[in-house]
């Protein structure tokens, strides 16, 4: 039978619930068991596909094509495994399911509630996910904090499913925070008392507490906490914020706390084998020579907008034992030709210009283009940023300021002609947003003797998607002509999917977005061959 992990929040959000969650999964999974994760989120919208980066981050894409929360990229990084649409859950989707069913009769007679029929609906995806994964352990997240009043139908329904399911099948792991105070120079209990205090009121005892603090934490603080949340003190784990998220499995090891979760759920002696989380963090601790990377955007400075991009370059990096010395380069202000901005863009070794949506600062991402393509640093476009690449060698070499794409000519003005990307068949301007983009696995065939086909090493891959506009076929031969080979396509649609510059280095642009397979210790071919050609250049 499956055994329920579930991993709460108190004090405030943000304070690493979905590394703790993938790094307790990570020493379950190298302990030999099959591992599946899943994450409930309390907000009403239906997905984060429609939510600005600046509130929620990057939007993480299953196989399946789920637009999801940022965190199942920590959790497929940290365990290895792909995830589906199952293992994202919100208070929409749960809302929009009860009232079609609703609309449809399947409640005539009666009042629709919170309890039962939200609560119990939370309950079937849950189960549902625990029993079509076929794993040994799921991890489930809840988002949000304890006393988020959109939280607690969810609380409510882990607390039923506990009695249901029984104490040897459901384990509950409390994130709390553990403030300093500068002026009295200690770490504070408080806040975690009156957390652990608030989850209880509910009906639920925490099983393991992890404290998290920027500060070291006394054996003291343990014992206080354990004696006023009323867990054994050997379940208060240290949650210290440590030199990279890598570490965290290990930190987490060195508490027992693998052991610690099989006595409760009667998993017999476990065991994990760790090496290769040691010799990654033995990399990233050791001394080596920086890279320069410039992340060309206009989300610059949130990392979480680009979180899986700046995790595919670090572990691209460290396979190739340098660090990533990341800079960050808006592209707004290379438009308004900002001095210090450009500086920086000229300090970079390589160039990456990431996904994203709208016509803000897109001609600082082309000028960004155009210098790496006209100075030959080695480039990578994921997404717009292989739309821009096309349109910025279309323009230059067709002679043709005028060629654009269908997404930035909101007035209409410029001829379609000109559109060198345009909608996908199946889109329009009128298209609903929420989920309607060409999302998930599509296959691409990859041409012989071409960087991508050496990089991946076989003809035919399968990446993620998640775009409303292709490439224009209608301009395919005028390219080729002027020295772009269209290195990858989709064999059923015959979209581009990969596009490189013949004489250069280094400059590939890809349709889809490969962030969303690195691997630690497993980087993706296009992000190694990015950092590979850097290194070769240099």
């Amino acid at each position: 039978m499956c055994k329920y992990i579930f991993i709460t929040g108190g004090v405030c959000s943000s304070i690493g619930k979905g590394i703790a969650s993938a790094s307790i999964g990570a020493l379950l999974k190298a302990s030999g068991l099959k591992v599946f994760t899943q994450k409930l989120d309390p907000y009403l919208n239906v997905d984060p596909g429609t939510m600005s980066p600046f509130q929620h981050g990057e939007v993480f894409v299953t196989e399946d094509g789920s637009e999801t929360d940022l965190d199942l990229g920590h959790y497929e990084r940290f365990i290895d495994s792909n995830l589906s649409k199952l293992s994202s859950v919100t208070t929409g989707k749960i809302y929009s399911e009860i009232l079609e069913k609703e609309r449809k009769g399947a409640f005539l007679g009666r009042t629709i509630q919170i309890i039962p029929d939200i609560t119990n609906c939370i309950q079937e995806k849950i189960l549902k996910a625990g029993e079509s994964s076929n794993c040994d352990i799921i991890m489930i997240e809840i988002g949000g904090t304890v006393g988020d009043i959109e939280g607690l139908p969810y609380l409510e329904a882990i607390r039923q499913l506990r009695n249901k399911l029984g104490e040897e099948n459901t384990f509950f792991v409390h994130l709390t925070l553990l403030p300093y105070l500068k002026g009295s120079k200690e770490l504070k209990t408080k806040p975690t008392q009156a957390s652990v205090r608030e989850l209880r009121s509910i009906g639920i005892q925490p099983d393991m507490i992890m404290a998290r603090a920027d500060y070291p934490i006394k054996k003291d603080h343990l014992k206080k906490i354990a004696l006023f949340c009323d867990v054994s003190e050997d379940y208060v784990i240290p949650a210290e914020t440590v030199s990279s998220i890598y570490e965290v499995p290990l930190n987490f090891e060195k508490y027992n706390v693998t052991q610690l979760i099989a006595e409760k759920l009667k998993l017999g002696k476990l065991k994990p084998k760790l090496k290769e989380w040691e010799d990654l963090n033995e990399t990233i601790k050791s001394k080596k020579p920086g890279l320069k990377i410039a992340l060309v955007g206009k989300y610059t400075g949130l990392d979480d907008a680009y979180l899986s991009v700046i995790e595919s370059l670090k572990i691209a990096c460290y396979d190739e034992k340098h660090d990533l010395n990341l800079i960050w380069v808006s592209s707004e202000k290379l438009e308004e030709n900002d001095e210090e901005t450009w500086e920086k863009l000229k300090e970079a070794e390589g160039i990456v210009v990431p996904g994203g949506f709208g016509k803000r600062g897109i001609e600082g991402k082309i000028l960004a283009i155009k210098y790496a393509r006209e100075h030959n640093i080695p480039y990578l476009g994921l997404c717009l940023g292989m739309q821009l690449m096309v349109i910025e060698f279309a323009r230059n070499m067709l002679k043709d300021p005028q060629i654009t794409s269908e997404e930035f000519d909101e007035e209409e003005k410029i001829p379609s002609k000109k559109y060198i990307i345009h909608f996908l068949p199946d889109q329009s301007k009128t298209r609903e947003k929420g989920g309607t983009l060409r999302l998930g696995a599509y296959d691409c065939k990859l041409i012989k003797d071409t960087k991508a086909h050496k990089l991946y090493k076989q003809d035919l891959i399968s990446e993620r998607h998640r775009h409303r506009y292709e490439f224009n076929n209608d301009y395919k031969n005028k390219l080729e002509e002027k020295g772009m080979i269209f290195s990858g396509i989709n064999p059923k649609q015959d979209l581009v999917e990969i596009s490189e510059i013949k004489d250069h280095k280094f400059m590939l642009g890809c349709q889809f977005h490969p962030e969303f397979k690195s691997r630690p210790g497993k980087p993706h071919p296009l992000f190694r061959g990015l950092i590979q050609a850097t290194l070769k250049n240099n």
